[in-house]
């Protein structure tokens, strides 16, 4: 029962715990069913660096190159960077092989299309159908896949960064910054392309060996060491990325973890300063962008959760940037991917260009709290939940495209969806101060509880 239910197969891709519900014979009928939705082609592999990296990468491999696809391994780089690579390799696919914020014994898959987005709603409904039915197509043994390296992809995604740095203003600035990597995928990045931008960089959890000192989910809780790292060096800043490096927080120069929301908030707000148009996020996402908009005058689009509807809102409205909450920036100039890299450029140019520190920054910004649970669901009892908590807040002006979100006076809000990658309902609540922001959390909580009990 275990290895069931630590198993979510789903739009975004499928996840599970290695050895217990994602096997080498669930990976390579995943494999198989990529290479037959894809008709042949070309697939490039990129993986974090996981200890059971090399175990999937192989079942992959096997049946890929059985439907006739031939494969291109990137090796241990971040996320976005196989993203880049598809495109500039003129693939016809990708996958990602991580478990992004998920502790070290998961492990996930994460098929993209040839312009080197996640497949959609639609295009991973598809390749699940392919995947359920079973009738994959085998080549003979003179049409089989071939097996192929590129060691130049992390190189070419850092030249894109530093090209759309604002070099001059960081060089000048020379920020002290220290990067906690935890030991992921951008450990082998991150610290050369701060040094390139100009900064002096002290590096923690700085090798890519899937030994996680933390918890790789860059949320406040988890980022004590890199809190104390920048007190004790009198950094500028600190920066914290997650194991598959498209998620960025950022620690202050009083050594606070602030939050990740403030990452979107402060990436925006750098985007909106040139660009004309609309931003893009999702329905959790704090109401900060809300005043990056009102700030440069922006109109300000939600989408679903999930880099894939925010990315698909983006290209639909012609954004000039977006990305969600949770510290995954999206700048369209580079590529319609998640990249803390990408952040972390937009970010200290903002700041060495306003000459300010990152409290500062954050003071820009009306005062904010936000509290963010999850409670264990099964998908059987999700429409009970939802429909109890649509119930409890009648009355409240209501936003139903996910889930129930309901606003309240002052700005306050609470939304509460089902996951996209486990099996829980998230609730986010965001208020002036952090006792009714956990107030809001925690009536949602209770309320989607006793409907589950029944």
């Amino acid at each position: 029962m275990a290895g069931i239910q630590s198993l979510k197969i789903g739009v975004s891709g499928v996840r599970g715990v290695v050895g217990q519900s994602l096997t080498p014979q669930l990976v390579v009928g995943f494999a198989e069913a990529f290479g037959t939705y894809l008709d042949g082609g070309v697939v490039v592999i990129g993986r974090d660096p996981r200890p059971s990296g090399e175990m999937i990468l192989n079942a992959l491999v096997g049946g890929l190159l059985s439907t006739g696809c031939s494969v291109i391994d990137i090796g241990v780089c971040p996320t976005p960077t196989m993203q880049h690579a598809v495109v500039d390799l003129g693939a016809d696919g990708g996958i990602a092989v991580t478990a992004s914020h998920h502790p070290a014994a998961w492990n996930a898959l994460k098929f993209c299309r040839e312009d080197g987005i996640f497949l959609n709603q639609h295009q991973a409904e598809e390749l699940l159908n392919v995947y359920h039915q079973g009738a994959f197509v085998q080549r003979p043994h003179d049409a089989l896949g071939r097996m192929g390296h590129d060691e130049g992809a992390i190189n070419r995604h850092l030249t894109k960064v530093l090209y759309s740095a604002d070099l001059d203003a960081i060089s000048s600035l020379a920020p002290k910054v220290v990067i906690d990597s935890v030991n992921g995928a951008g450990a082998d990045c991150a610290e050369g392309l701060l040094q390139k931008m100009g900064c002096e960089v002290i590096a923690i959890n700085d090798v890519p060996n899937g030994r996680f000192p933390r918890e790789p989910e860059p949320i406040a809780e988890n980022l004590g060491q890199l809190c104390e790292a920048v007190r004790e060096h009198g950094a500028d800043l600190g920066l914290a990325q997650d194991a598959d490096g498209d998620r960025l927080a950022i620690v202050s120069e009083e050594g606070e973890a602030i939050g990740e929301e403030y990452t979107l908030a402060f990436a925006c707000d750098v985007m909106a300063e040139t660009r004309k148009g609309p931003l893009v996020t999702n329905l959790s996402t704090s109401r900060m962008i809300d005043e990056v908009g009102e700030r440069h005058g922006c109109e300000v689009v939600r989408s679903k959760v999930g880099e894939v509807n925010v990315v698909e809102t983006m290209l639909a409205v012609d954004a000039i940037g977006g990305g969600e909450g949770n510290g995954g920036v999206i700048d369209p100039n580079l590529h319609y991917c998640r990249d803390n890299l990408a952040a972390m450029a937009l970010i200290l140019g903002g700041m060495a260009r306003r000459g300010i520190t990152i409290t500062e920054w954050k003071r820009t910004f009306r005062p904010s709290a936000i509290v963010k649970e999850k409670l264990p669901c099964s998908a059987g009892m999700i429409g009970r939940a939802i429909l109890a908590l649509q119930r409890h807040y009648e009355g409240q002006t209501l936003d139903l495209t996910e889930g129930v979100k309901a606003f309240f006076d002052g700005d306050a809000w609470v939304h509460a969806r089902p996951s996209n990658t486990e099996p829980i309902i998230r609730v986010v609540a965001e208020a002036d101060d952090h006792a009714t922001a956990r107030w809001l959390a925690d009536e949602a909580v209770q309320v989607a509880a006793q409907a589950i009990e029944g």
